[in-house]
């Protein structure tokens, strides 16, 4: 059954092996344009559900650093028209799609006291795109059910007992031992990507340290534990983004020499 299961997997796999910006072998079955039609109808359908900010304050500021951001973008990236929205939700959220899309939630500017701070989740989200983590979590999916599928097949030809119990085992042994894993890879990825970022634009890198500071006296209630989530928790993302200040710092300095000193103005 092993043998069958990994002949599937490989055979699903082959041709979509890629290689991430931080040096990761990726899989992604899919193609980069259907991947941008479904982030653009995904971002369609939030905005006829979310109250879009009306305030042009705040769209003014969102969009200053969305601007800085994106000019340091590979060129596919940085020559892609983006639409920046600000959404009226209370919640510390941010998010970008493939397709050229941002959203801001009205939440997160009162949690990101600077341009540097929310620069840092911004930079974020837009790593998860340059990344193409979509295509990731979307190519696993499809691996895990083929590959559960398969397992199904075999063991009901081979009148394996206890067959049911036997699936919902691996079902929950791909979630914790594949799936959620793969998912805080995706974020530590993104945090670096986006350290990276914007400290090119001219943003202080120190400030996604500051972000997650903050995000660590929202927190509040039970977390559960790391290896049982989909993020890594707010002190190992400090951590790993200390671990990559030096060369954060660098590339900061750099742009300074540059001119490159953004001036998004937050609402007073």
């Amino acid at each position: 059954m092993k043998k069958v299961l990994a002949c599937v997997l490989v055979a699903l796999a082959l041709g979509g092996c890629k290689t991430s910006p931080t040096g990761r072998t990726q899989i992604m079955l899919y193609p980069e344009h259907q991947m941008n039609e479904m982030g653009v109808a995904s971002f369609d359908q939030i905005k006829s559900k979310q109250t879009v900010d009306s305030s042009q304050v705040n769209n003014t500021y969102v969009k200053c650093i969305a601007d800085a951001l994106i000019a340091q973008l590979p060129n596919k990236y940085a020559s892609q028209k983006w639409e920046v929205v600000v959404f009226k939700d209370d919640s510390a959220n941010a998010f970008a799609l493939p397709g050229g899309k941002i959203g801001v939630h009205t939440g997160l500017l009162k949690v990101a006291q600077d341009q540097h701070q929310l620069a840092a989740v911004m930079g974020h989200e837009v790593g998860h795109v340059i990344a193409q983590h979509a295509n990731e979590r979307v190519s696993q999916s499809s691996l895990l059910q083929a590959g559960l599928q398969v397992s199904n097949a075999v063991m009901e030809m081979n009148n394996i007992e206890h067959r049911n119990a036997i699936m919902q085992g691996l079902g929950v042994g791909a979630q914790v031992g594949i799936a959620l894993p793969f998912s805080r890879s995706h974020e530590t990825e993104a945090d670096i990507v986006g350290l990276e970022l914007m400290a090119k634009a001219g943003f202080k890198p120190i400030g996604a340290v500051e972000l997650w500071q903050n995000m660590e006296k929202l927190g509040g209630g039970e977390r559960p534990a790391e290896f049982l989530s989909t993020h890594p928790s707010p002190d190992s993302r400090i951590q790993r983004l200390n671990e990559g200040m030096t060369t954060a710092n660098n590339l900061y300095r750099n742009a300074v020499q540059k001119g490159l000193k953004p001036t998004c103005k937050a609402k007073s």
